[in-house]
């Protein structure tokens, strides 16, 4: 049975991590939902990038996802943040012991926001790292704390998108996605 994980989008989140992620979990046969909190499928990403989602957010909410997964950006990282039926259904996803991920400034502003990062360790956008509280910032490029796994920015986006592919289909998966895109 494939693997399934959810991408959440809206205005301004950062091009390259949507990709990405897109990408690397393609690569790796995960069933990858791209949907839009907009009003409408495409997206204008922080950088001038227009991406269309394959769905809209609301209308699959009540899907189960293995994964759920925000990219940063500015000011897409907070157009993530305030929307309330997401930040439910991180909550629901993390309650669950099911995976969910955040990278660059969506940690920092979504995931400590919905309540999720509460004794944990985490990284994000070191810049944000000063706005986060009941739980522990590490300067590294990811990491994994239990089902939650946090990254710090489009640097990071491809090492962060293989250590999802890890989380979701172990070791031989990633090593197999790495070595076809000739990383070590």
């Amino acid at each position: 049975m494939s693997k399934r994980a959810l991408i959440a989008v809206a205005d301004g989140v950062e091009d390259l991590e949507v990709v990405s992620l897109i990408d690397v979990l393609r690569r790796a046969d995960i069933e990858v939902l791209v949907a839009s909190i907009e009003t409408r499928r495409m997206v204008n990403c922080a950088h001038g990038t227009r991406l269309t989602a394959d769905a809209m957010l609301v209308d699959v909410l009540a899907q189960d996802f293995d994964l759920i997964v925000l990219p940063g950006g500015m000011p897409g990282a907070q157009h993530l943040a305030d929307h309330q039926p997401l930040a439910e259904r991180v909550r629901e996803q993390a309650a669950a012991g099911k995976l969910f991920a955040a990278i660059c400034a969506s940690p920092a502003l979504a995931l400590q926001t919905y309540g999720v990062l509460k004794q944990r360790r985490m990284t994000c956008y070191p810049a944000f790292s000063e706005q986060l509280s009941g739980c522990t910032f590490v300067d590294q490029p990811v990491v994994v704390d239990g089902n939650c796994i946090t990254s710090q920015g489009p640097g990071t986006a491809i090492a962060f998108a293989l250590t999802l592919v890890e989380q979701l289909a172990g070791k031989a998966v990633r090593s197999s996605v790495a070595a076809g895109m000739l990383l070590q």
